[in-house]
């Protein structure tokens, strides 16, 4: 490296998550650039209640080792991720600007101090976007009109944007970004830790649902909420009437009970409660197809869909899914069904449940596509934006 200093990056996000620390981690451990994170919804946030799992949800993998961070003060009389008024820092601008940073990276605009800092920054240093929102749930009206106008002058205030995949890419450009201004940065997981052999774990697994080698178990992990739409793979399971084959669903939230009646009496549907980071892998290693049913609005990206396919998983999703134009192919690593269409949904299932050795394959794909998915590729997208020369 030359002997000019370490370009210097501020990432403002709202809380420590397992899809970002490792990023943050990598990006410390490469030492290309230097970085600050700064968690706005404060120390509050550490263990959080999740009101979609109903519970207090605290991983189970360390989220805050290994790269500089400061958890900010969050003044809002609502705190919380859930509204914009949910996140309001009044240090923040002072904290990024004490620390002298040639860029900041934020992500999402919705919160009151993540827009103010865009706002505040833009032309003094570069500000650099993440976000996943995509066009596939809007619908025509005044409400769009508005929302177009003012999307438009939200996303004035950033000078790029990284963006995970197609869907995300056609809604930036919609928004007022030109493709220079574009970057793709991959949505990933850790794929190395889903990768990694959990096969007797996943066969005691099995063997306690009763299935036997040659039985296919298909999986769902994820909220019981309206948005992902679990009821349609319960019922459409239930005319499937295939006795070789399992359904799994894992997870907990407002339509536990409903779904729990719904498969009252069905032997090869289980239940589990959600279960935390460290044991997922051995969830879609069990399993032989993973299947995300969302009907939306705001099914962005579906980081599952990831970590199934790093687990080399064959995969079935709605066509609202965001990842599903990017990472599922059809007859490559399986299926894509019309979201809210028990019929296509079905036939799907018929198709790729018919012969296991089918879904081996299909699964092997997956885990091969994925591989270019990975925390490397947003590490680099992110330094090469950093290191730009201010225009």
């Amino acid at each position: 490296m030359s002997s000019h200093k370490m370009r210097r990056l501020a990432i403002i996000t709202t809380h420590p998550i397992q899809y970002y620390a490792p990023l943050f981690q990598l990006l410390q451990q490469r030492n290309y650039i230097a970085i600050k994170v700064f968690y706005t919804w404060g120390q509050s946030a550490l263990p959080k209640h999740d009101p979609g799992f109903g519970k207090a949800i605290a991983w189970d993998i360390p989220l805050l080792d290994g790269y500089p961070y400061e958890f900010m003060e969050n003044t809002s009389a609502q705190p919380g991720s859930h509204h914009g008024k949910g996140i309001v820092n009044p240090t923040l601008i002072p904290g990024i600007t004490d620390w002298h940073p040639d860029a900041i990276l934020v992500f999402g605009w919705l919160y009151d101090s993540h827009l103010k800092a865009m706002r505040h920054f833009k032309n003094k240093i570069p500000v650099l976007f993440r976000g996943d929102s995509t066009l596939l749930d809007e619908k025509p009206g005044i409400k769009s009109l508005l929302r177009f106008a003012f999307l438009r002058w939200v996303y004035r205030f950033a000078d790029y944007a990284l963006y995970p995949g197609s869907n995300n890419k056609a809604y930036f450009k919609k928004y007022g970004f030109s493709e220079e201004q574009l970057i793709f940065a991959p949505h990933a997981v850790d794929n190395e830790r889903f990768a990694a052999s959990r096969t007797d774990e996943a066969q005691i697994l099995r063997a306690q649902l009763g299935l036997t080698t040659d039985d296919v178990l298909i999986l769902y992990a994820g909220k019981f909420e309206e948005k992902k739409a679990p009821a349609l793979l319960v019922d459409a399971f239930i005319e499937l009437q295939n006795p070789n084959c399992h359904l799994l669903m894992v997870g907990n939230g407002q339509l536990e009970n409903a779904l729990k009646q719904s498969a009252a009496g069905k032997p090869n549907i289980h239940f589990m409660d959600f279960q935390n980071q460290t044991y997922m892998p051995v969830l879609y290693q069990a399993c032989d197809l993973f299947c995300l049913p969302s009907k939306g609005p705001n099914e962005t990206w579906g980081l599952a869909v990831n970590e199934a396919m790093a687990s080399n998983k064959a995969i079935l999703v709605s066509n609202k899914v965001g990842c599903a134009v990017d990472l599922v192919h059809h007859g490559q690593n399986g299926a894509i069904f019309n979201s809210g269409d028990k019929g296509s949904l079905l036939k799907a299932l018929k198709t790729l449940t018919g012969q296991k050795t089918i879904l081996t394959a299909l699964g092997k794909n997956s885990g091969e596509k994925i591989k270019d998915w990975n925390f490397t590729k947003i590490a680099e997208a992110i330094e090469y934006l950093a290191a730009k020369p201010k225009n």
